[in-house]
Protein backbone atom coordinates (compact mmCIF):
# COMPACT_ATOMS: atom_id res chain seq x y z
CA UNK A 1 0.00 0.00 0.00
CA UNK A 2 0.93 3.61 -0.76
CA UNK A 3 3.04 5.01 2.46
CA UNK A 4 0.27 7.42 3.46
CA UNK A 5 -3.15 6.71 5.15
CA UNK A 6 -5.17 7.41 2.09
CA UNK A 7 -7.07 4.70 0.70
CA UNK A 8 -6.94 2.88 -2.34
CA UNK A 9 -9.00 3.84 -5.45
CA UNK A 10 -9.96 1.48 -7.62
CA UNK A 11 -13.58 2.50 -8.95
CA UNK A 12 -14.57 4.15 -11.86
CA UNK A 13 -16.07 7.94 -12.11
CA UNK A 14 -18.95 7.45 -13.87
CA UNK A 15 -22.05 10.06 -14.10
CA UNK A 16 -20.77 11.62 -10.52
CA UNK A 17 -20.89 8.32 -8.79
CA UNK A 18 -17.97 5.89 -7.90
CA UNK A 19 -18.87 2.69 -9.36
CA UNK A 20 -16.68 -1.08 -9.42
CA UNK A 21 -16.03 -1.81 -12.76
CA UNK A 22 -17.90 -4.99 -14.14
CA UNK A 23 -15.39 -5.90 -16.78
CA UNK A 24 -12.38 -8.44 -16.30
CA UNK A 25 -9.72 -7.93 -12.88
CA UNK A 26 -7.13 -6.41 -14.08
CA UNK A 27 -3.51 -6.95 -12.40
CA UNK A 28 -2.28 -4.00 -10.88
CA UNK A 29 1.60 -4.20 -10.28
CA UNK A 30 4.47 -2.85 -8.71
CA UNK A 31 8.09 -3.00 -11.39
CA UNK A 32 10.23 -2.51 -9.08
CA UNK A 33 9.61 -5.66 -7.29
CA UNK A 34 8.03 -6.97 -10.14
CA UNK A 35 4.96 -8.03 -7.71
CA UNK A 36 0.79 -7.58 -8.02
CA UNK A 37 -0.43 -5.58 -5.01
CA UNK A 38 -4.05 -4.99 -6.43
CA UNK A 39 -6.54 -6.26 -9.22
CA UNK A 40 -8.90 -3.36 -10.78
CA UNK A 41 -11.76 -4.52 -12.68
CA UNK A 42 -11.74 -2.94 -16.01
CA UNK A 43 -14.91 -0.81 -17.27
CA UNK A 44 -17.78 -3.06 -19.34
CA UNK A 45 -19.29 -1.69 -22.37
CA UNK A 46 -22.11 -1.09 -20.50
CA UNK A 47 -20.29 1.44 -18.26
CA UNK A 48 -18.80 2.86 -21.48
CA UNK A 49 -21.88 3.60 -22.39
CA UNK A 50 -23.45 4.87 -19.26
CA UNK A 51 -20.18 7.24 -18.97
CA UNK A 52 -21.09 8.35 -23.06
CA UNK A 53 -23.97 9.39 -22.10
CA UNK A 54 -23.67 10.80 -18.70
CA UNK A 55 -20.92 13.06 -20.39
CA UNK A 56 -23.39 14.14 -23.17
CA UNK A 57 -26.19 14.99 -20.91
CA UNK A 58 -23.51 17.08 -18.92
CA UNK A 59 -22.62 18.63 -22.19
CA UNK A 60 -26.00 20.31 -22.45
CA UNK A 61 -24.72 22.39 -19.55
CA UNK A 62 -21.57 22.70 -19.24
CA UNK A 63 -20.77 23.69 -22.74
CA UNK A 64 -22.49 26.90 -21.85
CA UNK A 65 -21.05 27.80 -19.02
CA UNK A 66 -18.44 30.94 -18.80
CA UNK A 67 -15.11 30.57 -19.49
CA UNK A 68 -14.88 32.15 -15.89
CA UNK A 69 -16.44 29.49 -14.53
CA UNK A 70 -14.33 26.65 -16.32
CA UNK A 71 -11.60 28.52 -15.61
CA UNK A 72 -12.35 29.24 -11.33
CA UNK A 73 -12.46 25.30 -11.39
CA UNK A 74 -9.43 24.23 -13.19
CA UNK A 75 -7.39 26.44 -10.70
CA UNK A 76 -9.08 24.68 -8.02
CA UNK A 77 -8.56 21.70 -9.31
CA UNK A 78 -4.36 22.50 -9.74
CA UNK A 79 -4.46 23.33 -6.15
CA UNK A 80 -6.10 20.03 -4.94
CA UNK A 81 -2.97 18.73 -6.73
CA UNK A 82 -0.23 20.06 -5.40
CA UNK A 83 -1.97 20.00 -1.87
CA UNK A 84 -1.94 16.16 -2.38
CA UNK A 85 1.20 15.56 -4.05
CA UNK A 86 2.36 13.61 -1.59
CA UNK A 87 -0.39 11.02 -2.26
CA UNK A 88 0.08 11.04 -5.91
CA UNK A 89 3.78 10.49 -5.73
CA UNK A 90 2.86 7.47 -3.65
CA UNK A 91 0.47 6.27 -5.78
CA UNK A 92 2.43 6.86 -9.06
CA UNK A 93 5.81 5.81 -8.28
CA UNK A 94 4.41 1.89 -7.03
CA UNK A 95 2.24 1.74 -10.08
CA UNK A 96 5.01 2.93 -12.66
CA UNK A 97 8.26 2.57 -10.16
CA UNK A 98 9.68 5.82 -10.69
CA UNK A 99 12.16 8.11 -8.53
CA UNK A 100 9.72 9.44 -6.13
CA UNK A 101 11.53 12.37 -5.93
CA UNK A 102 11.75 13.05 -9.67
CA UNK A 103 7.94 12.56 -9.87
CA UNK A 104 7.86 15.52 -6.95
CA UNK A 105 10.17 17.72 -8.69
CA UNK A 106 9.54 17.23 -12.22
CA UNK A 107 5.95 16.06 -12.68
CA UNK A 108 3.68 17.50 -9.87
CA UNK A 109 4.51 21.18 -10.75
CA UNK A 110 4.31 20.57 -14.29
CA UNK A 111 0.51 18.79 -14.06
CA UNK A 112 -0.47 21.62 -11.62
CA UNK A 113 0.94 24.07 -14.00
CA UNK A 114 -1.20 22.37 -16.92
CA UNK A 115 -4.49 22.87 -15.41
CA UNK A 116 -3.32 26.33 -14.61
CA UNK A 117 -2.14 27.21 -18.01
CA UNK A 118 -5.36 25.83 -19.53
CA UNK A 119 -7.48 28.05 -16.39
CA UNK A 120 -6.10 31.54 -18.44
CA UNK A 121 -6.15 30.16 -22.08
CA UNK A 122 -9.88 29.67 -21.70
CA UNK A 123 -10.37 32.93 -21.19
CA UNK A 124 -8.01 34.49 -24.20
CA UNK A 125 -9.57 32.35 -27.22
CA UNK A 126 -9.08 35.21 -30.24
CA UNK A 127 -10.06 35.17 -33.63
CA UNK A 128 -10.80 37.47 -36.59
CA UNK A 129 -12.42 40.02 -36.20
CA UNK A 130 -16.42 40.60 -36.74
CA UNK A 131 -17.18 42.65 -40.06
CA UNK A 132 -18.79 43.23 -43.01
CA UNK A 133 -17.33 41.37 -45.40
CA UNK A 134 -20.14 40.64 -47.51
CA UNK A 135 -22.13 44.13 -48.32
CA UNK A 136 -25.00 43.70 -45.62
CA UNK A 137 -24.23 41.44 -43.84
CA UNK A 138 -22.25 41.06 -40.45
CA UNK A 139 -20.08 37.91 -39.86
CA UNK A 140 -18.93 36.48 -36.57
CA UNK A 141 -16.72 33.80 -35.67
CA UNK A 142 -17.48 31.50 -32.65
CA UNK A 143 -15.11 28.62 -31.34
CA UNK A 144 -17.68 25.88 -29.75
CA UNK A 145 -16.65 23.12 -28.00
CA UNK A 146 -16.85 19.56 -29.83
CA UNK A 147 -18.83 17.93 -27.20
CA UNK A 148 -18.04 14.06 -25.43
CA UNK A 149 -14.07 13.85 -25.94
CA UNK A 150 -13.38 10.55 -25.35
CA UNK A 151 -9.77 10.56 -24.00
CA UNK A 152 -7.05 7.52 -23.96
CA UNK A 153 -3.58 8.23 -21.76
CA UNK A 154 -0.49 6.18 -22.00
CA UNK A 155 1.19 4.40 -19.03
CA UNK A 156 4.33 6.10 -18.77
CA UNK A 157 2.99 9.02 -17.14
CA UNK A 158 -0.59 8.67 -16.33
CA UNK A 159 -0.84 11.75 -13.99
CA UNK A 160 0.55 14.06 -16.26
CA UNK A 161 -1.08 12.88 -19.36
CA UNK A 162 -4.50 12.76 -18.09
CA UNK A 163 -4.04 16.41 -17.26
CA UNK A 164 -2.64 17.13 -20.69
CA UNK A 165 -6.26 15.10 -22.26
CA UNK A 166 -8.30 16.99 -19.00
CA UNK A 167 -7.41 20.52 -19.04
CA UNK A 168 -7.23 21.88 -22.79
CA UNK A 169 -11.18 19.56 -23.11
CA UNK A 170 -12.59 20.91 -19.95
CA UNK A 171 -10.89 24.52 -20.34
CA UNK A 172 -13.03 24.74 -23.99
CA UNK A 173 -16.41 23.62 -22.73
CA UNK A 174 -16.29 19.90 -23.45
CA UNK A 175 -16.73 16.64 -21.21
CA UNK A 176 -14.65 13.93 -21.07
CA UNK A 177 -14.95 9.98 -20.94
CA UNK A 178 -10.76 9.64 -19.79
CA UNK A 179 -9.28 5.76 -20.56
CA UNK A 180 -6.00 5.01 -18.09
CA UNK A 181 -4.45 2.28 -19.14
CA UNK A 182 -5.20 -0.72 -17.10
CA UNK A 183 -1.03 -0.93 -16.34
CA UNK A 184 -1.12 2.34 -14.27
CA UNK A 185 -4.64 3.58 -13.23
CA UNK A 186 -3.92 4.81 -9.48
CA UNK A 187 -3.48 8.13 -10.07
CA UNK A 188 -6.40 8.86 -12.74
CA UNK A 189 -8.71 6.93 -10.66
CA UNK A 190 -7.84 9.11 -7.32
CA UNK A 191 -7.91 12.25 -9.46
CA UNK A 192 -11.49 11.24 -9.64
CA UNK A 193 -12.16 12.21 -6.08
CA UNK A 194 -11.23 16.19 -6.95
CA UNK A 195 -12.59 15.77 -9.91
CA UNK A 196 -15.79 14.70 -8.37
CA UNK A 197 -16.12 17.07 -5.76
CA UNK A 198 -15.26 20.36 -8.24
CA UNK A 199 -16.97 19.62 -11.10
CA UNK A 200 -20.90 18.99 -12.10
CA UNK A 201 -21.72 15.32 -12.43
CA UNK A 202 -20.79 13.77 -15.59
CA UNK A 203 -18.16 16.47 -16.80
CA UNK A 204 -15.65 14.39 -16.19
CA UNK A 205 -15.96 10.73 -16.24
CA UNK A 206 -12.72 8.43 -15.32
CA UNK A 207 -12.41 4.51 -16.57
CA UNK A 208 -10.09 1.97 -16.72
CA UNK A 209 -9.20 -1.26 -18.59
CA UNK A 210 -7.57 -2.66 -22.04
CA UNK A 211 -7.67 -1.03 -25.22
CA UNK A 212 -9.49 -4.02 -26.82
CA UNK A 213 -12.42 -3.93 -24.37
CA UNK A 214 -13.03 -0.85 -22.87
CA UNK A 215 -10.93 1.24 -25.41
CA UNK A 216 -12.67 -0.40 -28.36
CA UNK A 217 -16.56 0.20 -26.89
CA UNK A 218 -14.94 4.33 -25.61
CA UNK A 219 -13.79 5.08 -29.66
CA UNK A 220 -16.65 3.20 -30.55
CA UNK A 221 -19.38 4.88 -29.18
CA UNK A 222 -21.83 7.16 -31.44
CA UNK A 223 -22.10 9.81 -28.54
CA UNK A 224 -17.93 10.44 -28.42
CA UNK A 225 -17.45 13.18 -31.18
CA UNK A 226 -13.42 12.87 -30.81
CA UNK A 227 -11.00 10.88 -29.65
CA UNK A 228 -7.50 12.03 -27.98
CA UNK A 229 -4.73 9.52 -28.12
CA UNK A 230 -1.44 9.19 -26.62
CA UNK A 231 0.33 5.81 -27.82
CA UNK A 232 1.39 3.95 -30.69
CA UNK A 233 1.44 4.27 -34.31
CA UNK A 234 -0.18 0.59 -34.63
CA UNK A 235 -3.15 2.32 -31.45
CA UNK A 236 -3.56 5.50 -33.92
CA UNK A 237 -3.87 3.49 -36.96
CA UNK A 238 -6.78 1.39 -35.02
CA UNK A 239 -8.69 4.57 -34.10
CA UNK A 240 -8.51 6.02 -37.49
CA UNK A 241 -10.11 3.43 -38.50
CA UNK A 242 -12.78 2.95 -36.29
CA UNK A 243 -13.29 6.79 -36.11
CA UNK A 244 -13.53 6.99 -40.45
CA UNK A 245 -17.14 4.93 -39.72
CA UNK A 246 -18.70 8.55 -38.33
CA UNK A 247 -16.09 10.68 -38.96
CA UNK A 248 -15.14 11.63 -35.26
CA UNK A 249 -12.69 14.03 -35.16
CA UNK A 250 -9.13 12.58 -33.83
CA UNK A 251 -6.30 14.03 -32.21
CA UNK A 252 -3.24 11.71 -32.09
CA UNK A 253 0.24 12.00 -30.87
CA UNK A 254 1.98 8.75 -31.56
CA UNK A 255 5.15 8.60 -30.43
CA UNK A 256 8.28 9.37 -31.75
CA UNK A 257 12.57 8.49 -32.18
CA UNK A 258 14.15 11.80 -31.26
CA UNK A 259 17.20 12.33 -33.50
CA UNK A 260 19.98 14.07 -31.64
CA UNK A 261 22.66 15.99 -33.96
CA UNK A 262 25.90 16.70 -32.47
CA UNK A 263 28.08 18.57 -34.62
CA UNK A 264 31.79 18.39 -33.91
CA UNK A 265 31.67 22.83 -32.51
CA UNK A 266 29.42 21.46 -30.01
CA UNK A 267 29.93 21.48 -26.44
CA UNK A 268 30.49 17.85 -25.41
CA UNK A 269 30.00 17.75 -22.07
CA UNK A 270 26.90 19.76 -22.05
CA UNK A 271 25.92 16.69 -24.98
CA UNK A 272 27.10 14.77 -22.37
CA UNK A 273 25.31 15.44 -19.14
CA UNK A 274 22.01 16.32 -21.50
CA UNK A 275 21.92 12.30 -23.08
CA UNK A 276 22.86 10.85 -19.70
CA UNK A 277 19.55 12.25 -18.22
CA UNK A 278 17.05 12.82 -20.97
CA UNK A 279 18.24 9.92 -23.48
CA UNK A 280 17.38 7.64 -20.17
CA UNK A 281 14.57 9.38 -17.92
CA UNK A 282 11.95 7.25 -16.97
CA UNK A 283 13.89 4.37 -18.06
CA UNK A 284 13.67 5.79 -21.88
CA UNK A 285 9.77 5.26 -21.76
CA UNK A 286 9.18 8.56 -22.79
CA UNK A 287 8.74 9.35 -26.62
CA UNK A 288 11.00 12.72 -26.44
CA UNK A 289 13.65 10.31 -25.24
CA UNK A 290 17.41 11.59 -26.65
CA UNK A 291 17.93 8.06 -28.47
CA UNK A 292 19.26 8.68 -31.37
CA UNK A 293 22.51 10.53 -31.93
CA UNK A 294 24.66 11.70 -34.57
CA UNK A 295 27.99 12.71 -34.27
CA UNK A 296 30.16 14.81 -36.20
CA UNK A 297 33.22 13.11 -37.43
CA UNK A 298 35.83 15.30 -34.86
CA UNK A 299 33.79 15.31 -32.06
CA UNK A 300 32.72 11.13 -32.26
CA UNK A 301 35.09 9.06 -30.53
CA UNK A 302 35.29 11.24 -27.72
CA UNK A 303 31.48 11.40 -27.54
CA UNK A 304 31.21 7.67 -27.65
CA UNK A 305 33.99 7.00 -24.66
CA UNK A 306 33.21 9.85 -22.48
CA UNK A 307 29.42 9.03 -22.67
CA UNK A 308 29.74 5.51 -21.91
CA UNK A 309 31.11 6.47 -18.97
CA UNK A 310 28.29 8.66 -18.13
CA UNK A 311 25.45 5.94 -19.00
CA UNK A 312 27.54 3.42 -16.76
CA UNK A 313 27.67 5.78 -13.78
CA UNK A 314 23.27 5.62 -13.52
CA UNK A 315 22.09 4.66 -10.46
CA UNK A 316 19.09 2.45 -10.35
CA UNK A 317 17.48 -0.44 -8.53
CA UNK A 318 18.59 1.29 -4.99
CA UNK A 319 17.29 0.44 -1.36
CA UNK A 320 17.01 4.58 -1.01
CA UNK A 321 14.72 6.18 -3.26
CA UNK A 322 16.54 9.50 -3.22
CA UNK A 323 19.77 7.41 -4.90
CA UNK A 324 17.73 6.29 -7.84
CA UNK A 325 18.28 8.01 -11.40
CA UNK A 326 15.99 5.93 -13.38
CA UNK A 327 13.44 2.62 -12.47
CA UNK A 328 12.39 -0.29 -14.23
CA UNK A 329 10.67 -1.27 -17.31
CA UNK A 330 6.93 -0.99 -16.69
CA UNK A 331 6.35 -4.87 -17.03
CA UNK A 332 7.82 -8.10 -17.64
CA UNK A 333 6.52 -8.42 -21.03
CA UNK A 334 7.56 -4.71 -22.29
CA UNK A 335 10.93 -5.60 -20.61
CA UNK A 336 11.10 -8.83 -23.13
CA UNK A 337 10.56 -6.50 -25.93
CA UNK A 338 13.25 -4.15 -25.26
CA UNK A 339 15.64 -6.86 -24.67
CA UNK A 340 14.54 -8.54 -27.80
CA UNK A 341 15.99 -4.69 -29.24
CA UNK A 342 19.05 -4.98 -27.47
CA UNK A 343 19.83 -9.03 -28.28
CA UNK A 344 19.41 -8.46 -32.10
CA UNK A 345 21.68 -5.05 -32.12
CA UNK A 346 24.14 -7.28 -30.00
CA UNK A 347 24.49 -10.10 -32.72
CA UNK A 348 24.74 -7.51 -35.40
CA UNK A 349 28.20 -7.68 -36.90
CA UNK A 350 29.09 -3.99 -36.80
CA UNK A 351 26.89 -2.44 -34.08
CA UNK A 352 29.52 -1.71 -31.07
CA UNK A 353 28.18 -2.24 -27.49
CA UNK A 354 29.41 0.48 -25.16
CA UNK A 355 27.37 -0.01 -22.14
CA UNK A 356 24.67 -2.04 -20.65
CA UNK A 357 22.93 -4.58 -22.90
CA UNK A 358 21.40 -6.63 -20.21
CA UNK A 359 18.57 -7.54 -17.81
CA UNK A 360 19.64 -6.14 -14.85
CA UNK A 361 19.89 -8.61 -11.72
CA UNK A 362 17.20 -9.12 -9.10
CA UNK A 363 13.53 -8.31 -8.84
CA UNK A 364 11.44 -6.09 -10.71
CA UNK A 365 11.48 -5.13 -14.20
CA UNK A 366 14.92 -3.07 -14.40
CA UNK A 367 17.18 -3.06 -17.75
CA UNK A 368 20.64 -2.04 -17.85
CA UNK A 369 21.21 1.41 -18.94
CA UNK A 370 22.41 0.79 -22.74
CA UNK A 371 24.73 2.53 -25.62
CA UNK A 372 25.52 1.27 -28.63
CA UNK A 373 28.05 2.62 -30.80
CA UNK A 374 29.00 2.19 -34.78
CA UNK A 375 25.42 2.17 -35.54
CA UNK A 376 24.32 2.40 -39.58
CA UNK A 377 21.39 5.23 -39.90
CA UNK A 378 19.30 2.01 -41.32
CA UNK A 379 19.80 -0.37 -38.11
CA UNK A 380 16.64 -1.70 -36.63
CA UNK A 381 17.93 -0.09 -33.16
CA UNK A 382 18.44 3.33 -34.75
CA UNK A 383 14.78 3.27 -36.91
CA UNK A 384 12.23 1.96 -34.32
CA UNK A 385 10.66 3.03 -31.27
CA UNK A 386 12.80 1.44 -28.28
CA UNK A 387 10.84 2.41 -25.84
CA UNK A 388 13.81 1.70 -23.33
CA UNK A 389 16.93 2.76 -21.88
CA UNK A 390 18.73 2.58 -24.94
CA UNK A 391 20.65 5.18 -26.78
CA UNK A 392 22.44 4.72 -30.64
CA UNK A 393 25.36 6.66 -32.00
CA UNK A 394 26.21 7.11 -35.62
CA UNK A 395 29.04 8.78 -37.47
CA UNK A 396 27.80 11.73 -40.09
CA UNK A 397 30.55 13.35 -42.51
CA UNK A 398 28.69 16.22 -43.46
CA UNK A 399 25.98 18.47 -42.05
CA UNK A 400 23.51 17.45 -45.00
CA UNK A 401 24.40 14.30 -43.85
CA UNK A 402 23.50 14.76 -40.66
CA UNK A 403 19.81 15.89 -41.52
CA UNK A 404 18.98 14.00 -44.49
CA UNK A 405 19.31 10.93 -42.00
CA UNK A 406 17.62 12.66 -39.18
CA UNK A 407 14.76 12.95 -41.54
CA UNK A 408 14.76 9.69 -42.61
CA UNK A 409 12.47 8.24 -40.69
CA UNK A 410 8.57 7.34 -39.72
CA UNK A 411 8.41 9.66 -36.69
CA UNK A 412 8.08 13.26 -36.60
CA UNK A 413 7.94 14.20 -33.31
CA UNK A 414 10.80 15.83 -31.68
CA UNK A 415 14.76 16.40 -32.11
CA UNK A 416 17.70 18.53 -31.26
CA UNK A 417 20.83 20.27 -32.54
CA UNK A 418 24.19 21.04 -30.54
CA UNK A 419 26.27 23.20 -32.13
CA UNK A 420 28.12 26.68 -30.62
CA UNK A 421 27.38 28.51 -33.70
CA UNK A 422 23.76 29.59 -33.38
CA UNK A 423 23.06 30.21 -37.54
CA UNK A 424 24.13 26.75 -37.94
CA UNK A 425 21.69 25.20 -35.10
CA UNK A 426 18.87 27.71 -36.39
CA UNK A 427 19.78 26.28 -40.33
CA UNK A 428 19.81 23.24 -39.09
CA UNK A 429 16.03 23.71 -37.30
CA UNK A 430 14.45 24.96 -40.62
CA UNK A 431 15.21 21.74 -42.12
CA UNK A 432 13.96 18.68 -39.56
CA UNK A 433 10.60 17.60 -40.22
CA UNK A 434 9.67 17.14 -36.11
CA UNK A 435 7.15 19.05 -34.06
CA UNK A 436 10.11 20.77 -31.93
CA UNK A 437 13.68 21.18 -32.25
CA UNK A 438 15.67 22.27 -29.48
CA UNK A 439 18.93 23.73 -30.10
CA UNK A 440 21.72 23.03 -27.34
CA UNK A 441 18.92 21.37 -25.28
CA UNK A 442 16.73 18.54 -25.08
CA UNK A 443 13.36 17.31 -23.19
CA UNK A 444 11.93 20.89 -22.51
CA UNK A 445 8.40 21.16 -22.56
CA UNK A 446 6.57 24.39 -21.37
CA UNK A 447 2.51 25.07 -21.23
CA UNK A 448 3.05 28.24 -23.66
CA UNK A 449 4.55 25.90 -26.68
CA UNK A 450 2.71 23.08 -28.29
CA UNK A 451 3.99 19.84 -28.40
CA UNK A 452 2.94 17.33 -31.12
CA UNK A 453 4.26 15.79 -34.36
CA UNK A 454 4.39 15.00 -37.67
CA UNK A 455 4.70 12.07 -40.28
CA UNK A 456 3.43 9.26 -38.39
CA UNK A 457 4.15 10.75 -35.14
CA UNK A 458 0.56 12.15 -35.40
CA UNK A 459 -1.30 15.54 -35.33
CA UNK A 460 -3.17 17.46 -33.05
CA UNK A 461 -1.05 19.61 -30.97
CA UNK A 462 -0.82 18.57 -27.14
CA UNK A 463 -0.27 22.37 -24.21
CA UNK A 464 -0.52 25.97 -25.61
CA UNK A 465 -3.45 27.80 -27.13
CA UNK A 466 -3.04 25.52 -30.00
CA UNK A 467 -4.53 22.43 -28.14
CA UNK A 468 -7.01 24.65 -27.29
CA UNK A 469 -8.20 24.73 -30.70
CA UNK A 470 -7.94 21.25 -31.31
CA UNK A 471 -10.65 20.90 -28.94
CA UNK A 472 -13.21 23.11 -30.25
CA UNK A 473 -14.78 23.96 -34.02
CA UNK A 474 -14.76 27.52 -35.49
CA UNK A 475 -18.26 28.35 -36.47
CA UNK A 476 -19.03 31.07 -38.60
CA UNK A 477 -22.29 32.87 -38.00
CA UNK A 478 -23.77 35.76 -40.36
CA UNK A 479 -26.47 38.08 -40.03
CA UNK A 480 -28.32 39.85 -42.56
CA UNK A 481 -29.04 43.34 -41.75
Amino acid sequence: MPKTSQALETRLLIGGKFVAGEGNPQPVTDPRSGETFAQIPEASVRQIDQAAHAAEKAFGTWGHTSPAERSALLLKLADRIESEAEIYADLECRNCGKPRHAFLADEIPAVADCFRFFAGAARCTTGPSAGEYLPGYTSMLRRDPVGVIGSIAPWNYPLMMAAWKLAPALAAGNTVVLKASEFTPLTALHLGRTLADLFPSGVTNIVTGRGATTGQALISHPLVRMVSLTGSIATGTHVLANAASNIKRTHLELGGKAPVIVFDDANLEEVIAAVRKFGFYNAGQDCTAACRIYAGPKVHDDLVSELGKAVSSLQYGKTKDEENELGPLITATHRERVLGYVSRAVSSQHIRKVAGGSVAKGKGFFFQPTLFANTHPDDEIVQQEVFGPVVSVTKFKTPDEAIRWANDSEYGLSSSVWTQDLAKGMKAASALRYGCTWVNTHFMLVNEMPHGGLKRSGYGKDLSIFALEDYTIPRHVMIRF
